[in-house]
């Protein structure tokens, strides 16, 4: 087969008539067009539309082999897609993973080897199938088990595709999963490999009652070791959050027993959080980061005085303020209020590069998590970063210097990388390195999204208004403000 190669320049001229041509069908008048003419229209663009992530993924591809992430300044290749094109860190992990499964993949010598999931990606070049199809086929590839040869797995994957080519997301889905249950009926039993790959547990995203779901694989070890546990602290009448004195040792009196009504759910819930509770007051967690493993609580003193608004933990969770209150009679809990108070020192200046104790607790409740713009990583996970220089560069250990900054990310922070600097409003702001800058925000506000209700240049506040009017992020507001200057405890 005779394959052109394509210089640089090829390519970039080839992409601005592409672009002209498209400026060219974007500026068409379709007033007077006709239904069969629309029709035909919008035929020819999904099938373009289908055809056009072929190309992209062979770019990505290429691109991966002739660099590093490091080159550009990031981490990992997520991240360069992901700051680069502002997209979030799980649609840049499926192009990747796209790119990975698609393109034709490297060889040490000779011809590239065809992609892993050839078929899919032949049928995708010809706009046969489109994104969703795509979605499908790969997921149902992933959960062909361990044991299935290659050829049978090749033979999969074109009765897939010739499924997606006439049938639409919700019927290949049907057929893959009707094909995988024919496949696997008489299958070996799960080996431990197969058990560790399916294990795991995972909390979702609190939703409007700021609830949680909670959804695992147990591996049979797991399961047997919360058996027991379940067996005495979600026994009837252990550990009921509505008993003036919940029982959570020993064995509860008959009047907890009938008085109990939860249901076995319930009990389970009421007995993981009462473990935990034990754990966590026990002491013996050891330290994360510098602190004692504890719950770290920013409120505002208006929300606690009025039995109000919430409190937000240093992993993200919103808790209503009678829980915080509750919470806080518990060991090993940090309660962090703001509102022109007063406390621990936290200007060190030079006299030591670690952070105190003290000045972790302030930091975890004003930042929230990892400063970098769109870093999801909670407080708990990050490490103190002198934002403004670095201590061995002269910087001091003051808590308007510091900022929470992950372990990757604080390492990215070096020269020809990452910068960082602290703007007027406390917050740290990070520089992109050139490969990576094309001008998006410089301050994350994962963690704290009322920051993005605050005006960017607040009008001037007179003399006699500075108490008659407060800035958009007033302490009162829900979730914890920044904290006032120079006056956080």
């Amino acid at each position: 087969m005779y394959v052109r190669v394509m210089s640089g320049g090829d390519l970039q001229t080839r992409i601005a008539v592409l672009r002209a041509a498209f400026d060219e069908v974007a500026a068409c008048e379709i007033e007077l067009l006709t239904r069969p003419d629309l029709v035909a229209a919008l035929d020819e663009l999904e099938e373009l539309s289908c055809q056009l992530p072929a190309v992209g993924h062979r770019l990505l591809a290429r691109l991966q082999a002739e660099g590093t992430p490091q080159q550009m300044g990031a981490k990992n290749w997520s991240e360069v897609l992901r700051v680069r094109w502002r997209i979030s860190g799980s649609e840049a992990h499926r192009r990747l993973t796209d790119a990975a499964l698609l393109a034709p993949r490297p060889s040490l010598t000779g011809p590239a080897l065809p992609p892993q999931l050839a078929a899919t990606a032949i049928a995708q070049a010809r706009g046969l199938i489109n994104a969703e199809h795509v979605a499908v086929i790969r997921k149902a590839v992933k959960k062909l088990p361990g044991w299935v040869d290659v050829a049978t797995r090749e033979q999969f994957e074109v009765n897939l595709v010739r499924t997606a080519v006439g049938h639409g997301p919700k019927e290949l889905n049907d057929a893959a999963d009707r094909m995988l249950f024919l496949l696997d009926q008489d299958g070996p039993e799960p080996d431990d490999a197969e058990r560790g790959r399916k294990r795991g547990v995972s909390i979702g995203r609190q939703g409007a009652e700021a609830m949680s779901a909670l959804t695992g694989q147990l591996t049979p070890e797991a399961r047997a070791v919360w058996e027991a546990i379940f067996a005495k602290y979600a026994a009837p009448g252990m550990c009921n959050p509505d008993d003036e004195q919940p029982c959570t040792s020993g064995t509860p009196s008959q009047a907890q027993i009938d008085g109990d009504h939860r249901s076995l759910a319930q009990r389970q819930h009421d007995a993981l959080l009462a473990v935990g509770r034990i754990a966590l007051m026990s002491g013996e967690l050891g330290q994360l980061n510098g602190l004692p493993v504890s719950v770290i609580i920013r409120t505002t003193l208006q929300d606690l005085e009025s039995r109000a608004g919430i409190g937000v933990s240093g992993g993200g969770t919103k808790l209503p303020i009678r829980d915080v209150i509750r919470m806080a009679g518990h060991a090993n809990h940090y309660l962090a209020v703001f509102d022109r108070a007063t406390g621990s020192a936290l200007d060190l200046f030079r006299t030591r590069r670690v952070a105190s104790p003290a000045q972790r607790v302030m930091l975890i409740a004003r930042d929230g998590g990892c400063t970098k713009p769109c870093c999801t990583v909670g407080a708990y996970g990050c490490q103190v970063h002198h934002a403004e220089a670095d201590y061995a560069h002269g910087g001091n250990t003051n808590i308007d210097e510091l900022g929470l900054a992950c372990g990757p990310d604080n390492r990215s922070v070096t020269d020809g990388g990452w910068t960082t600097r602290m703007n007027d409003r406390c917050e740290v702001e990070w520089i992109p390195p050139p490969g990576l800058d094309t001008g998006q925000a410089r301050v994350n506000t994962y963690h704290r999204p009322e920051r993005l209700l605050r005006p960017e240049d607040p009008e001037p506040l007179g003399d006699n208004d500075s108490q008659a009017s407060r800035p958009a992020d007033d302490p009162g507001e829900p979730g914890g403000p920044a904290p006032p200057e120079g006056e956080a405890a």
